[in-house]
């Protein structure tokens, strides 16, 4: 039995690896593969995008130099493999996990991550301003973006190749395809043109053709080349109407493929945006992965034997399956009501949704700003649209929500899954800023549920508000485990609720902080403190009769929410103190998010850093009264 050191064990860094013969990559891409997936056996994460580009990422590094090339992997769920060629797989098992490798490219973890990514569609604009400021410093180091087909849905991405074809710098971008929603299946001939077009000697070639033919015959030369290309390789016209040398498609999975056309481009010395088209499969060389529905795209720990996910067993449903449930209801009673989503069916639970209403429910692609235009455009006509969209991802979509939401009044419904902190997945996915910069908005109506059932309410409220955009902001996870309505019952609009009386101390939560709340409140009575706590309900109106009542009978008034500073303890306070309510011995504080960006970690952790617990609450109080004793 052989007893040879796997390539792997040799292989720290990407120089060791360009050490290596080309023979021996075959067999290194396959270790890679097996370590990415023990890995990811371990933490959890993404899993089926990293084993799609595993060739990929072996070959990139063989033909590139990074980190003097900038490698820029858009979203990052495919970066795992890329970190263990970095110099990081020592740490690979402590990916998502408190103070371990973050489960995305991020700059300050690496020299070869040289741009931090999560949400798509960035890694084409990235690029090009690397390759600008490149080419202002007189450098000659090459840039690539790598992107997905999906990521190539976002109009940002065609904004950024509008202008790089302009500008006409040295730039690589490839686009990963592994969905077939491009190209035919790729073939020996594609595969070998790719190589030809990409060649030294070709490119020479054409040149001078084109030097020997009459001037009027040159554009229309170019333009039958291009065309002639575009009919074999499979859709090249578009990129090449943008200014790119398209070449391809070619299988992203064969090293013979790959290497060739890489080095070819390599050595191109024309000063030009190129795209190339690699076919690839989403979860490639993993059985359990390749015959998933998903590819095993983002996943628990599981069985590498048989991809079998560990699973607990849930104490309540989650806040999205909750919200899937009662649109689902709504929409039986009322055909106005559809749904939008922007690339994200499963993770908004709007799946559940196709299945019974499919000629209403609609994905827009990884295309947040023209989802939410194109529910503002149904609500003119009187529909109803369910606009589901991540709290963090509605960011990329504001300008839309302001002017052709907000302004023109029009009754958009706003479902914001993950709002508040989301554990693993860090900073880049925290829900942490739509209370502030929706709040802010005139005409805009915003809810948070405390519970399940809250928000099976608050769903029923929205569905019934005609008078302009309305958003409901709700947890990542599972509920609090109450008892369910049979149906929900629209709300009195900024109108919150008492669920516990008391005399010394007010607490005033929005969202999924009240059971905190309220075990600071049985906490604090066994110290004979006395507390009230309310459930705001709504971040915007606020109910102003609730909040004069607690400042009124209270000498402190706290509120709690899992948004940043500028939300809703902001709006409470600019009412008390405009309206004239403070007085002596009266105090207020808000509890919130802290004004930094938190690491990944476990989501218990990450609010008792963030100081939202029930101890928080409990200490905030007991120092207010230790200091008035």
């Amino acid at each position: 039995m052989s007893t040879a050191t796997p390539l792997l064990d040799r292989v720290r860094l990407p120089s060791e690896l360009r050490q290596l013969p080309c023979e021996e990559l075959g067999q290194l891409a396959d270790e890679l593969r097996r370590a990415t997936i023990e890995a990811v056996s371990v933490t959890g994460g993404h899993l089926g995008a990293g084993l799609g580009v595993i060739e990929l990422t072996v070959a990139l590094h063989y033909v590139f130099q990074p980190p003097r090339d900038r490698v820029i992997w858009d979203v990052g769920h495919q970066a795992y493999p890329h970190k263990i060629l970095t110099g990081r797989r020592d740490r690979i098992t402590t990916l998502r996990q408190g103070g371990g490798l973050s489960g995305f490219t991020r700059r300050a973890e690496s020299e070869y991550d040289p741009f931090g990514a999560a949400h798509s569609s960035t890694s084409i604009s990235a690029g090009l301003g690397m390759a600008v400021a490149r080419d202002l410093a007189g450098g000659d180091n090459h840039v690539i973006a790598v992107i997905g087909d999906g990521a190539m849905s976002a109009g940002m991405a065609y904004e950024a190749m509008n202008n790089a074809g302009a500008r006409k710098s040295r730039l690589l971008v490839i686009l990963n395809d592994n969905d077939m929603s491009i190209a035919r299946p790729v073939g020996a001939l594609s595969h070998h043109l790719a190589r030809l077009v990409s060649s030294k000697t070709y490119q020479d070639l054409r040149h001078r053709a084109g030097d020997l033919l009459p001037k009027a015959l040159r554009g229309p030369a170019k333009r039958a080349e291009e065309y002639a290309r575009g009919m074999v390789s499979g859709g090249g016209t578009l990129f090449e109407e943008l200014g790119f040398l398209y070449l391809g498609p070619i299988d992203g999975h064969n090293l013979d493929h790959l290497l060739p056309v890489l080095e070819n481009i390599r050595d191109d010395e024309e000063d030009r945006p190129i795209l190339l088209h690699v076919i690839t499969e989403k979860g490639h060389g993993y059985h359990p992965a390749s015959n998933s529905a998903d590819k095993l795209h983002a996943v628990s720990k599981f069985d590498v034997a048989t991809g079998a996910q560990a699973k607990s067993t849930p104490k309540a449903p989650s806040y999205t399956r909750v919200f899937a449930d009662a649109l689902i209801q709504e929409a039986a009673e009322d055909p106005k009501v559809v749904a939008i989503t922007a690339a994200m069916p499963s993770g908004t639970g709007l799946d559940l949704f196709e299945k019974r209403f499919a000629d209403r429910m609609f994905d827009v692609g990884i295309a947040e700003q023209h989802g939410v235009t194109f529910a503002a455009g149904m609500a003119t006509e009187g529909y109803k649209p369910f606009c589901a969209i991540y709290s963090t991802f509605l960011q990329r979509a504001y300008d839309q929500v302001v002017h052709d939401v907000a302004i023109q009044n029009l009754p958009v419904r706003f479902a914001i899954d993950r709002a508040g902190l989301v554990g693993a997945d860090g900073a880049t996915h925290a829900g942490a800023f739509d209370l502030a910069y929706l709040c802010c908005l005139p005409n805009m109506v915003v809810m948070a549920p405390s519970d399940e059932a809250e928000l099976v309410h608050m769903v029923a409220t929205a569905a019934a508000h005609d008078d302009g955009p309305i958003a409901l902001r709700y947890p990542r996870g599972e509920g609090v485990g109450v008892a369910m309505p049979e149906r929900g019952q629209p709300l009195p609009i900024g109108k919150g609720r008492v669920v516990r009386e008391g005399k010394d101390v007010a607490i005033l939560s929005l969202g999924g902080r009240l059971q905190s709340a309220l075990s600071a409140a049985e906490h604090l009575a066994t110290r004979g403190v006395s507390c009230t706590v309310a459930d705001a309900r709504f971040a915007k109106p606020i109910d102003e009769d609730l909040v004069r009542r607690l400042v009124r009978n209270h000498g402190m008034l706290i509120t709690v929410e899992e948004g940043s500073i500028g939300g809703f303890g902001s709006h409470v306070l600019d009412f008390v103190a405009n309206n004239d309510l403070m007085r002596a011995g009266f105090v207020m504080r808000t509890l919130k998010l802290p004004d930094l960006f938190q690491d990944h970690d476990d989501p218990f952790k990450q609010y008792e850093r963030a100081g939202l617990n029930a101890s928080d609450i409990v200490r905030t109080i007991e120092t207010h009264l230790a200091k008035t004793a």
